[in-house]
């Protein structure tokens, strides 16, 4: 199993703005893609003192679903054009772990 994971930072302003494209527009995009080995993703937010952090969490059955989602430069990020225009930065690079445990209570 892989986790991708991406960080993108915001205003304050635009946070929950862009807290909504993600779950209203570029989850459900994602999501619709069908790729093969795709499992899901977490959204984690963060505020801080002037911009709030938000990490996506992607999981897939191997590197090869990756690429069928992200092509074979598989580590570029993706960030749609609309969350361009919300965010004040983000990672161009995703990276990729393999997930050794996991363990839930």
């Amino acid at each position: 199993m892989i986790s991708r994971i991406w960080h993108g930072w915001t205003t304050l302003e635009n946070a929950d703005i862009y807290e909504n494209l993600l779950k209203t527009e570029i989850f459900p995009t994602i999501a619709s893609k069908n790729v093969l080995g795709y499992r899901g993703i977490q959204l984690l937010r963060r505020q801080l003192s002037n911009e709030v952090e938000f990490i996506t969490i992607m999981q897939f059955d191997s590197l090869e679903a990756v690429k069928q989602f992200a092509g074979e430069d598989y580590e570029k990020s993706y960030v749609p054009d609309k969350a361009r225009n919300v965010l004040s930065r983000h990672d161009e690079r995703s990276q990729h772990y393999e997930i050794r445990e996991s363990i839930t209570y």
